[in-house]
């Protein structure tokens, strides 16, 4: 774990984003405050960032691209970053409504979603919470319930330990701007009881989500393919030649893992181009 960990900041370090955001701030959601950055003018698409991430750890790569001809709207969500910590209870349900919250406060009628591992969780549940406020939704390496993952993913949640992150990347991340650093701790301990309670969107919900659908996930990212085929099929997916195209899509990035996969900015911004026009 800590040398995927390590992975992820040498290669965002080595990588990352060389401009600065027009406006950021923190928006008053449902009883705590979330930071966010906005970056370029255009179509508004909200980033979503996976545990324990940043800003900065998660899309440092793809801001630049992405915020060349669109507004940009990088969120860090409870806890996360220069979000301050809060005792209130971690779900996809209550993190999904503060994203809503936000574009209130930012007055955003709609946009494109994108969110990565837990944030794509969340994005799914915003897609069935907030249907109106949804243009497209991108789904990065995530599922919409627990058992979309593998077991010896799930089994990896249960074994967390605050050791385990201790002295690592992550805290580095977290001390460069978190407003107050002696939380980290009661952070983890947060993000742990998160992750050990299983969720579940609900199969019905995501077959009733209207907007186009673009899932991209590494052939070993850890997500059960046979689960996210289901997935794609609830969605429209799957079908033959004899059938109209979906208008949901589904790319499988080849020799990728969880991690890796958010290094291939130039095939992620790729796609995203492709599907977002």
């Amino acid at each position: 774990m800590l040398l995927l960990i390590a992975f992820t900041f040498v290669a965002s370090q080595s990588n990352g984003q060389q401009i600065k955001p027009s406006n950021s701030g923190y928006a008053p959601v449902n009883g705590i405050k979330v930071y966010y950055e906005v970056y370029g003018e255009g179509n508004p698409i909200i980033l979503l960032h996976g545990a324990f991430y940043t800003i900065d750890l998660n899309w440092s790569q793809l801001i630049p691209q992405l915020s060349k001809n669109r507004k940009v709207i990088a969120v860090e969500l409870q806890g996360h970053g220069h979000s301050p910590f809060s005792d209130r209870k971690l779900s996809i349900t209550t993190l999904a409504s503060d994203v809503e919250k936000l574009m209130d406060y930012l007055k955003i009628d709609s946009a494109d979603i994108a969110g990565y591992s837990m944030g794509g969780s969340v994005a799914y549940q915003f897609a069935v919470q907030s249907p109106k406020r949804l243009k497209k939704l991108v789904i990065i390496s995530s599922t919409y319930k627990t058992d979309g993952w593998l077991p010896v993913v799930n089994g990896a949640f249960k074994d967390f330990k605050p050791e385990f992150f201790d002295n690592t990347p992550l805290q580095t991340a977290y001390d460069a701007v978190a407003p107050d650093k002696t939380n980290w701790r009661r952070f983890l301990a947060q993000m742990f009881a998160f992750a050990k309670e299983p969720f579940n969107v609900g199969d019905a919900n995501i077959a009733k989500i209207a907007a186009p659908v673009l899932i991209i996930s590494g052939d070993n990212d850890g997500l059960d393919k046979i689960e996210l085929m289901k997935t794609y099929k609830l969605l429209g997916g799957g079908v033959s030649d004899l059938q109209p195209m979906p208008q949901s899509q589904l790319a499988i990035v080849p020799s990728q893992n969880h991690v890796s996969l958010m290094m291939q900015a130039t095939t992620i911004v790729t796609y995203l181009n492709n599907f977002l026009k």
